[in-house]
């Protein structure tokens, strides 16, 4: 046993207070799942580990660097000494009533913390797919793991993995009915994050995400300081597509061409505003996305969203706001009328 004298205690904890959980971890060595007690000391931020099948004391009373409280939770997994244990339950009843609560507020606070993007995926054995695509949940399972799953990739922790997935068709069912309205339900979804301020509407074409050029394009978008302050997919009608485009009625030859090519398919529609309020987004963003021909874009604007990404004047990745009055009721139209119907 370690001598405790060296460990700074915390003021106002009883040094032998402490949380117990239960923790495994995969032993490569001997292919074995070993299953402990794990008891976190708060006072001085020591932990110890008991073999729940031999009966023995693993791990003494230790200092384990950069472990804290905030670590311990159901489903989480710690590193002690280069094992990486994963938190599986609480493991006595004092330790539960404590905690349970405290933790659910946690993940809740984190839940509503800022904007999210909520995704309908359809395809093939889609669930299973996209479970195996995003990874464990807990990010480090997967780097341990030598994975490259989105989580891998993007997330910290169980907490902060970067994305949800459903994990039955029952689950999904049941989000997909809590974020997307349905038609008959007289349920409303999560309002949308629109802004409705110094801000500019930008619409991905249907060719361009039929394309998969979604990514690209947002990322390009965000690399040049740009905030996508509300995002959304709509099926364009033919009516809502002649009403959008009415402003080049009688003044682009190819008004019919770009009625149709914004029905053809799916469109994401954007709001774009910018950190810096001083900045007039609708024009600066009217330089991002070039001119309309995406050849003429390439020759004079080779950097431009349509230079990079369009392919004819009608097919030409973007439609960006035009006309100053327009910024705001071209969001307007996507975020309080279409997404209302």
């Amino acid at each position: 046993m370690q001598n405790m004298t060296s460990f700074r205690q915390k003021p106002g904890v009883h040094f032998s207070e402490r949380n117990v959980f239960e923790a495994e971890w995969f032993d490569n060595v001997a292919s074995v799942l070993r299953k402990f007690y794990l008891y976190y000391y708060p006072a001085d931020n020591t932990v110890e580990l008991f073999d729940v099948k031999t009966k023995k004391t693993f791990l003494r009373r230790s200092k384990c660097e950069g472990l804290e409280a905030k670590d311990l939770y159901i489903g989480g997994v710690v590193k002690i000494f280069s094992r990486c244990m994963k938190i599986t339950d609480f493991g006595d009843s004092a330790t539960r009533s404590k905690l349970a609560s405290t933790m659910q507020r946690f993940i809740l606070d984190y839940m509503i913390s800022g904007p999210i993007v909520a995704l309908e995926l359809i395809g093939e054995n889609c669930i299973k797919k996209w479970r195996e695509l995003i990874g464990a949940e807990t990010s480090s399972v997967s780097v341990e793991s030598g994975k490259t799953s989105l989580r891998a990739r993007y997330g910290q922790d169980s907490i902060h993995n970067s994305l949800h997935g459903s994990d039955s068709e029952e689950a999904a069912e049941r989000e997909i009915n809590f974020f997307f309205s349905q038609p008959k339900s007289r349920r409303k979804g999560p309002k949308n994050t629109a802004v409705y301020k110094n801000c500019t509407c930008c619409v991905i074409k249907p060719h361009a995400v039929q394309a998969r050029l979604i990514g690209d394009i947002i990322n390009d978008i965000q690399q040049e300081g740009y905030k996508i302050s509300a995002v959304q997919q709509f099926y364009i009608d033919p009516t809502n597509a002649e009403e959008f485009l009415e402003v080049y009625k009688g003044v682009l030859p190819d008004y019919n061409a770009m009625v149709a090519e914004l029905q053809s398919g799916p469109c994401v529609a954007m709001e774009i505003t910018h950190a810096d309020e001083s900045i007039n987004v609708l024009t600066e963003f009217r330089k991002l996305c070039g001119p309309m021909d995406p050849e003429i874009a390439r020759q004079l604007r080779p950097h431009t969203l349509r230079a990079k990404y369009g392919k004819t004047k009608i097919q030409n990745a973007v439609h960006c706001s035009d006309i100053p009055e327009d910024g705001l009721l071209e969001v307007e139209y996507f975020f309080k009328i279409l997404a209302e119907e």
